[in-house]
């Protein structure tokens, strides 16, 4: 029996378990718990990370108070000062997309450096030649840099205290909100740590990881747009309109006719804008629905949502023409289209994930050129 043999036959039962050492996805808590402690020591030795949460929090609130005052002018304008309600669907709104944008704007620089910048640094080669496997060294940056985007969301909450103050807005709205804002960021981390794997220079990986976010974000709307003529095409349908021989008489009654119209095949497409970041936080916040007849009101993520499900649900036949009532409006469709689209975004995070997973597993058999190991 060797001596290590013997030191493990003697070993505390009280130890932690670890991981064999030859396994590339075992897990325990403590290796991952390890890694995210060290990453986020670094991080608040950091006086960059600091003053980014400080300015995120300046620039939120200034914002945020700048969008209340504009509300109050306009209602004071149009003659309700008192009616502060119909402001607070609004400004939630706005502080929602304002945190979920700056969250994707800043979220990319904190994980899309975790790997290729610790191993240009040489201390990445210290991690792997310990007992933490690829996985954990890989959770517990993700875990560090997840926590790290976290902490600029919760310098966000009484921003959206103040918009639930104004009232319109339930309570639920915000806790949905910041739990699928929180998912989405934690995908971007992922996402990030992924191309910081693959990439040697952690400003190649911090581009590529802006760049997926610019992709769900603006090229998932623009390709819907520039799809919608290939989707539509001129046919005879059911149209209830005016009759053809309407001279003005707002006593006429409308009809069903059969009319040449051209017709969007919108539920085929719709998919492009369910991956949309903003898309799944408007659909999964649970705001009121928009009561006004032409499907617009002061609830701008109600509006998105109705405006998305009516797509994914495809033209309503027979299509709705008829100006003498117009109170006729379609019904909403209350198919959610936030879980498909969290999917797909959560998907990408974990292809990440598994793709750093891999390139952190020892021996490396390739390297780009000019990358330092130790």
């Amino acid at each position: 029996m060797t001596m290590s043999e013997v030191e493990l036959e003697h070993e505390p039962s009280t130890k932690r378990p670890r991981a064999p050492r030859g396994t590339t996805w075992g897990l325990t808590w403590h290796g991952v718990r390890t890694v995210a402690v060290l990453e986020l020591r670094q991080r608040v030795r950091s006086t960059r990370w600091i003053v980014a949460l400080v300015v995120w929090f300046v620039v939120v609130g200034a914002i945020t108070l700048l969008a209340s005052g504009a509300l109050s002018t306009i209602a004071s304008n149009q003659g309700s000062p008192d009616n502060q309600t119909s402001n607070g669907p609004l400004l939630f709104a706005a502080v929602t997309f304002l945190v979920l944008g700056l969250g994707l704007l800043v979220t990319p620089t904190l994980a899309s450096t975790g790997i290729n910048g610790d191993r240009n640094a040489g201390t990445l080669a210290t991690l792997q030649v310990t007992l933490l496997t690829p996985a954990e060294i890989t959770a517990g940056k993700l875990l560090a840099a997840w926590a790290a985007a976290c902490a600029f969301l919760v310098a966000s909450l009484p921003f959206f205290g103040v918009a639930l103050a104004l009232g319109g807005t339930p309570g639920l709205a915000v806790l949905r909100v910041v739990v699928v804002v929180a998912v989405i960021l934690a995908s971007v981390c992922g996402i990030g740590l992924g191309f910081s794997a693959v990439t040697a220079r952690t400003a190649g990986s911090t581009v590529l990881t802006f760049l997926t976010v610019a992709a769900l974000v603006l090229l998932t709307p623009a390709l819907f747009g520039l799809t919608y003529p290939a989707i539509s095409s001129s046919h005879e349908v059911e149209v209830y309109t005016v009759p053809l021989s309407w001279n003005g008489d707002e006593n006429a009654e409308c009809s069903i006719q059969t009319q040449e119209r051209s017709v969007a095949r919108t539920d085929k497409t719709w998919w492009l804008l369910g991956v949309n970041p903003f898309v799944v936080v408007a659909d999964a916040a649970g705001t009121p629905a928009v009561s006004s007849p032409d499907g617009s009101g002061d609830d701008l993520l109600g509006a998105i949502r109705d405006g998305v499900r009516q797509l994914r649900a495809g033209p309503a036949i027979p299509l709705q023409e008829c100006w003498l009532e117009p109170t006729v409006t379609r019904e909403t469709s209350h198919a959610p289209v936030w879980p498909w689209g969290l999917a797909v975004n959560v998907l990408l995070g974990v292809v990440g994930f598994v793709v750093a997973v891999r390139r952190l597993r020892i021996p490396t058999r390739t390297l780009a050129r000019g990358t330092r190991v130790a």
